[in-house]
């Protein structure tokens, strides 16, 4: 059965680091866990949906994903990029509203369409180990459930994380600015040099 390896390729890929663990874990640090869950809630609702299309699409799209493959990866990374470069110059927290409006249920929702590791994600488990198995609508609605409960559970690990270290973190904020958004821009990279 593919199940174990389905379930490990899910949870190294969501809990790794990339933009939805990292915005989560930064709006976390800044806001506290119970607000990012605004943020979190939309972006399982846009990897719910992801993830039913990579199910529903997958057959169709296949000859297709190597052509927009590369002009979707330039994108992301772009939107990666800029993500990058806005959490390494913000500014202490208590200054720094404008990120507020990004902590919403719609950003990370539509933020999951621009988001190339889900995307790509989805359409790699999809492919690689639920086509296989069955093309059941049962399978096809419960592993898009499973895949993503997983990416959900790494972004509420990411959160947690920081919120509890919220104080450690807010106390070398400049230095933990500039790590997440080198993680970003080493997300950014990595998910282009893949492919």
């Amino acid at each position: 059965m593919l199940i174990v390896p389905l379930l490990t390729y899910a949870i190294v890929a969501s809990f790794t680091p990339g933009p939805n663990n990292i915005i989560s874990m930064t709006y976390a640090r800044s806001h506290g866990f119970k607000k990012t869950l605004r943020f979190i809630g939309g972006v399982a609702s846009g990897c719910l949906v992801i993830m039913l299309l990579s199910s529903y699409f997958n057959l169709v799209l296949s000859p297709f994903i190597p052509k927009i493959r590369f002009v979707m990866n330039i994108i992301g990374c772009l939107y990666l990029i800029y993500l990058a470069i806005k959490i390494m110059q913000s500014k202490p927290h208590r200054a720094d509203d404008k990120a507020r409006g990004f902590n919403t249920f719609s950003f990370g929702f539509i933020f999951q369409f621009m988001n190339p590791k889900v995307i790509l994600y989805g359409i790699t488990a999809i492919s690689t180990f639920v086509m296989p198995i069955s093309t059941s609508h049962a399978q096809l609605l419960s592993y898009s459930f499973l895949l993503t409960i997983v990416g959900i559970c790494a972004n509420m690990t990411w959160a947690l994380f920081g919120s509890l270290f919220q104080h450690l973190l807010s106390r070398y904020e400049r230095l933990f600015n500039i790590s997440m958004g080198l993680l970003l821009l080493y997300s950014a990279i990595s998910i282009y040099t893949a492919n």
